[in-house]
């Protein structure tokens, strides 16, 4: 997109192909994928709202560095996000260890538990701001071929909590009060609000999209 453009680049600082899919669901691709590698580690004591926003604070701003050379110059929109899974102020980890999935499943078989998503918007102007989506979800108690099986499929792996609610694990859900699109990633219609209000509005692509 040339500078002259009166709309703005719009960055996603993630590789996500879940964040990717969200925004693509909505009619919103990026002109840029430049996903930002920070340390994930939460702080002690560090609650897990606090860690959702922290994380996708430091994961926009580290895109928007990498940004600011590649685009020389051009104006340009970060968004970033970061998902957490919560069990009161116990934060889950993203597992990619099968006995750390299945110490999550254990821990959240057949009770609540919270999905924090942090969003993280920089402007073209530099300001930076950010919102916290929070949904409630209460898992049935799992069995012990379910809980085999998930474990089996893999599809754990790298997941916050360590289960997808858009694949297999749908079938754990009892209740879900709240945004389900947070839970798989990217609250949609926070995301969409705060891209609307830097010039970015998906609803202005839906007329050419069908």
């Amino acid at each position: 997109m040339s500078a002259g453009n009166l709309r703005p680049e719009l960055v996603l600082a993630s590789a996500s192909p879940r964040r990717i899919t969200l925004l693509a669901q909505i009619g919103i691709v990026p002109d840029h994928v430049l996903p930002a590698e920070i340390d994930e580690t939460p702080k002690r004591a560090e609650a897990p709202r606090a860690l959702a926003i922290r994380l996708a604070s430091e994961k926009a701003k580290a895109s928007a560095e990498v940004a600011h050379l590649k685009l020389e110059g051009r104006r340009a929109v970060i968004i970033a996000a970061d998902t957490v899974v919560s069990v009161g102020r116990r934060i889950l980890p993203k597992c990619e260890l099968t006995d750390e999935a299945e110490a999550c499943l254990r821990l959240l078989s057949g009770r609540a538990h919270r999905v924090h998503t942090g969003l993280c918007v920089i402007t073209a102007k530099g300001a930076v701001r950010t919102k916290l989506v929070e949904t409630r979800l209460r898992f049935k108690r799992l069995s012990r071929d379910e809980l085999a099986g998930y474990l089996a499929s893999g599809e754990w792996r790298g997941k916050a909590g360590g289960y997808a609610i858009q694949g297999f694990a749908a079938v754990f859900v009892q209740r879900l009060i709240g945004s389900y699109s947070n839970v798989v990633g990217l609250p949609l219609a926070e995301a969409a609000a705060m891209l609307a209000s830097e010039g970015l509005d998906p609803a202005e692509r839906w007329s050419v999209a069908t």
